[in-house]
């Protein structure tokens, strides 16, 4: 594993420390890898969310309303099922 210094702000120190003390976690490290995985996954999603706006975009414009939208939505939903 690669071994990092880091710097922390005086405010997260005291929160990463008080993880550590309430037995959240063992270590700061642990903590710092958690929200990295976190962050990654997150990262995942936003790609995901990108690509299916692009995507619909590309597909062009509806004069559909708000209401025929959702009614097709769910009938595409229960049909998958």
């Amino acid at each position: 594993m690669a071994r990092q210094s880091i710097t922390f702000t005086k405010k997260n120190d005291e929160w990463l420390k008080s993880q550590v003390a309430s037995e959240e976690y063992m270590s700061k490290s642990e903590i710092i890898n958690s929200l990295i995985r976190q962050a990654r996954g997150q990262e995942v999603q936003v790609d995901w969310i990108k690509t299916k706006l692009i995507k619909a975009e590309k597909s062009g414009f509806t004069d559909d309303t708000k209401d025929e939208i959702l009614l097709l939505s769910k009938q595409m939903l229960q049909n998958k099922k």
